[in-house]
């Protein structure tokens, strides 16, 4: 559960350099060929990236000193349009009733799959409309109803408050982009939800799709899938997703130890991206006929039974 300011700080130096990077290039090159690969990879660090930093800064883990995880946070939480004072309360609920119908705000793919609605998210075009309709929402003083089951009174004011700020800053880059005559602004801003966000949504498919509702151990309702260390890094390690949940305080540059510590406790991961689609393809589409239907998770020979305590022999278990 250490936490290291000098490990954090190289990725996110790492991250805003290559964003910084790719966006003067593709600036720079804008009209010409040479703009496209630019924008590419600013599309992907924005788009893709911003989504593991809003969750890991969120959780206050990853640095040690604490306002360079808010600032990570309001950074990410922008740039992913998730308002952040909603998706801090909303995500801590996610993790209390992960994949508990109708208590868990997260659950991505429901049964029966909306795949429409999954395929056309790879590119923003329900998303992006989707959070911009709730930030207006909030910049005029209300929430939702189910907004309210988790959203303390105390917190409503800095709700409305982010939201302001954040259709200003809208207002703004269209304005900018009527002055200048030019999309540049949008695709600096905005854009990247909607052409850079299809790896994000590839990952974060595999947290639990297809999986089993209702289950109070992590280990039946979550997936860990093993990854190369590029997608690693985009992603945050959030690829090691049943020990994130079931630890939630262990920064992500520690998932890999904490995965190796407790793989033996654990369903097998999937061994890559690839393999992790084989098993939850199949499975969304059997759901759409059978809503009763998910991927059921033995758990390994030894493994310790549900919040009994490891050093404990369970009298139960004969």
């Amino acid at each position: 559960m250490g936490r290291s300011d000098r490990r954090a700080l190289i990725d996110l130096v790492l991250w805003l350099g290559g964003l910084t990077g790719s966006g003067a290039l593709g600036v720079l090159s804008y009209g010409t060929w040479r703009a496209i690969p630019c924008f590419a990879v600013y599309g992907l660090l924005y788009g893709s990236g911003a989504d593991a930093r809003w969750h890991e800064y969120g959780h206050g883990t990853a640095f040690r000193t604490r306002w360079l995880n808010a600032f990570g946070y309001q950074l990410g939480s922008f740039m992913n349009m998730l308002e952040p004072t909603v998706w801090r309360w909303s995500h801590a609920r996610h993790h209390t009733d992960t994949l508990v119908v109708g208590r868990d705000p997260e659950i991505d793919v429901m049964r029966p799959a909306r795949l429409v609605r999954i395929i056309a998210n790879f590119f923003g075009l329900v998303y992006v409309p989707m959070m911009l309709a709730r930030v207006l929402y909030h910049a005029t003083g209300r929430i939702t109803s189910e907004e309210a089951s988790f959203l303390p009174a105390t917190e409503l004011r800095k709700v409305f408050r982010t939201a302001r700020v954040w259709l200003a800053i809208y207002a703004a880059m269209i304005a900018a982009c009527i002055a200048f005559a030019s999309p540049l602004p949008f695709l600096l801003v905005l854009g990247p939800r909607f052409y850079g966000a299809f790896l994000g949504q590839l990952f974060v498919l595999t947290q639990h799709s297809g999986l089993g509702e209702d289950f109070l151990d992590h280990r039946l309702n979550t997936r860990t899938v093993l990854m190369n260390p590029i997608f690693r890094f985009l992603y945050l390690n959030m690829n090691y997703h049943v020990e994130h949940h079931m630890f939630p305080l262990v920064p992500y540059h520690k998932l890999p130890a904490l995965h190796a510590a407790v793989k033996h406790d654990l369903v097998p991961a999937s061994p890559s991206l690839f393999a992790a689609y084989r098993e939850i393809v199949p499975a969304v589409i059997r759901q759409l006929r059978d809503q009763t239907y998910y991927i059921h998770r033995e758990l390994p020979l030894g493994a310790h039974p549900y919040r009994t305590p490891p050093s404990i022999p369970s009298a139960l278990s004969g």
